[in-house]
């Protein structure tokens, strides 16, 4: 990053305490070409002038860096495995090793369409095998605003494109011209802010421990610098259980294709790990 970039970081740092650096040089950029736009600043020198001035444009700058953009069923090829090959072995084993739930955690939750697309599958395949699948889903972010609104489950119809009808009429219910989470499908999970940096824990604290069956950590890895993606990774394999899977996103997948890792069917960004 260029020495201008540095100042900017080492800005934002004074004014608002959150280090920036950790995030990729090129999302930085295109952040600030955004906010320059936003803000008819003409040049990168006159916007870093005006955020040094103007305490509302640099929290508007942090805020454009917490990307909170995120689909139902997003990455089809992912859940289609989840659905057809991943949870039924989880279901099973667990039923086998008589152990209480299936645990995951959606590191990334956003608005939380991730973490419901989850409990609905989880839901279906209870209802399809006739038998009560006992699962807690841990659904974190480090956005206060991104959890109330995960909670509320409240959403326009423009925001379920990959949401089939027989679906949309089991799990939500209809208001005027937005769609609620029904409250059965929230019975199971547990929404929390959460740092993914913090040095303290490993895993959410509502968790107490790790041992998670999944660990998604899907379209967050690519807006971070290369040690920082890999704190995520180290954090999320420590807290998986033994066989446990860790999913990212079809563009993050080159990032996991080394070492430990191993993906489970060609193209789905789902991975096992082996210590």
């Amino acid at each position: 990053m260029t020495e201008k970039y540095r100042q900017l970081t080492e800005l934002i740092l004074e004014k608002d305490r959150i280090d920036i650096s950790k995030y990729d040089s090129s999302f930085i950029i295109n952040s600030i070409q955004f906010r320059m736009s936003e803000t008819q600043c003409d040049s990168e020198s006159s916007y870093f002038s005006f955020v040094k001035k103007n305490d509302v444009e640099s929290s508007k700058f942090v805020d454009s860096l917490c990307v909170s953009y995120s689909e139902f069923f997003r990455n089809p090829l992912t859940f289609s495995v989840l659905e057809k090959i991943v949870i039924p072995s989880i279901v099973m084993n667990t039923i086998n090793s008589n152990r209480k739930e299936i645990r995951i955690w959606s590191a990334a939750c956003a608005a939380g369409q991730e973490t419901y697309s989850l409990a609905i599958l989880l839901k279906e395949i209870s209802q399809a095998i006739g038998e009560k699948i006992n699962f807690r889903i841990f659904s974190t972010d480090q956005s206060e605003l991104q959890i109330a609104e995960a909670k509320k489950g409240i959403y326009y119809d423009s925001g379920l494109n990959n949401m089939t009808l027989k679906r949309l009429s089991r799990w939500f219910i209809k208001k005027d011209n937005t769609y609620h989470v029904i409250p059965e499908l929230k019975e199971s999970i547990d929404f929390s802010v959460f740092d993914l940096f913090a040095e303290d824990c490993y895993c959410p604290p509502t968790s107490i421990f790790g041992e998670f069956d999944i660990v998604v950590c899907a379209n967050l890895l690519f807006y971070y610098q290369p040690k920082f993606r890999t704190k995520i990774i180290d954090k999320a394999t420590k807290c998986l259980s033994t066989n446990g899977f860790l999913i990212t996103s079809e563009t993050e997948r080159e990032i996991l294709l080394h070492d430990n890792f191993q993906e489970i069917f060609p193209q789905s960004a789902i991975f096992n790990y082996k210590s």
